[in-house]
C-alpha cells in the first residue's frame, strides 16, 4: 500500500504576529488623523449651513417688516428706568436688552419658542410654576433676572439652530448658548447707550448735539443697539459688509477668547484708544499657552462666558467687532460691556465663518489684513464715515464708509 503522508498546519510565530500588529498600529495612526479630519469638515460645513439659515433668516424678517432685528429690543419697566439705570434687572420687563437673535426665532422654525416668548407664562425652567398672579412677562423678564425663582423657559432653551458642532460648550453656567453673534462693525463703543432711555429719562430727541455725534460715530455696523437698520443703509454693499460672526462658546478655562478681564483700567476705555492693549500687558497672558489668560489674573464671573446667552444683547454674548482679527483675545471692563474689542472666535483650525449681508458665508483666517491693531477704535472720537483704521477686516464691518473691498475672501 502507498503511503500516507500527513502535513502539520503551520500556525504564525511570534514574530510573525507583532509584525502584523505593529503594521495594523501603524495604519491605524495614519487614518486616525484622517478620520478626524473628516468629522470636523463635516461639522464645519453643518456650522456654515447653520449660518446660511441665519442669513435666509434675516432676508425674510427684512423682507416681512422693512427692517433688520433689533439688537436690544423687547419691553421696559419705566419704574426701573427713572429710579436706577439701564442695567437694572427687571422681573416684569425686558429692560430692551432682548439679541437681535430672539427675533429671528420664527424664522428659523422657532414659532412654538416663539410663542413662549411672546405670552405670559407661569412655568419654571425648573418644573415648577409661578402663581398665576405673578406671572412671567410677554416678551421675559431682562436678562439678567433669568436665573432667578426657578428660571424662565425661554432663556435656558438650547437651539440647534444657533449651535456649531465643533464647539463642545454645554450646560450651566450658561443658559441657551449661541455660536452667532451679530457685528457691530469697527467701533468698540459697543453700547451706543444715548439710544436707549437713561435713568433721567433722557431719550434720543433730549439728548444732547455731542451725545449724538459719539453714538453716530460709534454705530458703523449693520448692528446698531436699539435702532433698527435697513439694507438701504448698508451703503458699502451686502456682499462687502459683515452681518454676523461666529463666536466660540466658553469652557471655563480661561481662553483669552471666551471670557475677558476684569480690570477698573478698561472703565475710561484704555483698550479702545489701543485695542491691543490686554496683549501688550505684561502678565495677563500666559507665556506659556498663550491662547489662554495667565493663572492668578482677574478674568470677569463665570456667568460672563461668551456665547452663554443668545438672548442677551450684551457683547460677550450676542456681538462681535471688527477691530482685532478672528480668535484675538476678548478685552473689555468686567459686566459693564460697552466699551468692548470682541472679536469673533471659533474651534475650527485658522478662522472663523462669517456672515455677509447678503446672506453668503465666508470663512475668514486668522490672518487677514487688519491694519493697526493699535490704533484707536472709530468711536465717539470719529467722524461718521471715516475710513476704518483696521484694514480689510475693518472695511468689511463698517456699513457706509465707503471702503473698496478689491479682495475676494
Amino acid at each position: 500500500m502507498p503511503s500516507v503522508t500527513h502535513r502539520s498546519r503551520g500556525g504564525f510565530t511570534l514574530v510573525e504576529l507583532l509584525v502584523v500588529i505593529a503594521i495594523i498600529g501603524v495604519l491605524v495612526g495614519l487614518l486616525l488623523p484622517a478620520v478626524q479630519a473628516a468629522r470636523e469638515a463635516a461639522r464645519r460645513m453643518s456650522c456654515s449651513n447653520n449660518f446660511k439659515q441665519l442669513g435666509l433668516a434675516m432676508h425674510n424678517y427684512h423682507s416681512a417688516y422693512k427692517q433688520l432685528p433689533r439688537q436690544g429690543t423687547g419691553t421696559d419697566d419705566m419704574s426701573q428706568l427713572t429710579t436706577a439705570d439701564w442695567w437694572s434687572q427687571s422681573q416684569d420687563a425686558t429692560m430692551s436688552k432682548l439679541s437681535a437673535l430672539a427675533g429671528l426665532l420664527p424664522f428659523i422654525e422657532q414659532q412654538a419658542l416663539w410663542e413662549q416668548l411672546v405670552n405670559p407664562s407661569i412655568q419654571n425652567a425648573d418644573g415648577t410654576t409661578r402663581a398665576t398672579t405673578d406671572p412671567w412677562p410677554a416678551m421675559g423678564p431682562s436678562p439678567n433676572y433669568w436665573v432667578n425663582s426657578g428660571g424662565y423657559v425661554p432663556y435656558v432653551t438650547e437651539l440647534p439652530a444657533l449651535r456649531c458642532p465643533s464647539d463642545p460648550g454645554t450646560g450651566l453656567p450658561a443658559a441657551g448658548r449661541t455660536n452667532y453673534a451679530v457685528c457691530m462693525g469697527d467701533s468698540g463703543n459697543l453700547m451706543y447707550r444715548g439710544y436707549r432711555p437713561l435713568a433721567n429719562d433722557r431719550f434720543l430727541d433730549k439728548m444732547t448735539n455731542s451725545e449724538a455725534e459719539g453714538i453716530r460715530g460709534a454705530a458703523r455696523g449693520v448692528f446698531i443697539n436699539y435702532y433698527s437698520t435697513r439694507f438701504r443703509d448698508i451703503l458699502d454693499g451686502l456682499s462687502n459688509t459683515i452681518a454676523m460672526g461666529e463666536i466660540a462658546t466658553d469652557l471655563g478655562d480661561k481662553d483669552k477668547r471666551t471670557i475677558t478681564q476684569s480690570s477698573s483700567a478698561f472703565w475710561s476705555g484704555q483698550q479702545i484708544a489701543n485695542p491691543s492693549m490686554c496683549s501688550d500687558t505684561a502678565g495677563l497672558i500666559d507665556a506659556e499657552r498663550p491662547q489662554f489668560w495667565a493663572s492668578g489674573t482677574n478674568v470677569s464671573t463665570s456667568t460672563n462666558g461668551r456665547g452663554y446667552r443668545w438672548f442677551d444683547q450684551l457683547s460677550p454674548y450676542t456681538a462681535m467687532n471688527t477691530i482685532l482679527p478672528p480668535n484675538r483675545e476678548l478685552c473689555g471692563f468686567s459686566t459693564d460691556f460697552w466699551l468692548t474689542v470682541a472679536p469673533p472666535s471659533s474651534r475650527h483650525q485658522g478662522g472663523v465663518h462669517v456672515l455677509m449681508s447678503d446672506g453668503a458665508v465666508k470663512f475668514v483666517t486668522d490672518s487677514i489684513e487688519a491694519g493697526d491693531s493699535r490704533s484707536r477704535a472709530p468711536d465717539g472720537n470719529y467722524r461718521p464715515g471715516a475710513q476704518s483704521s483696521y484694514g480689510l477686516w475693518g472695511a468689511l464691518g463698517s456699513r457706509a464708509a465707503k471702503e473698496t473691498i478689491d479682495q475676494e475672501l
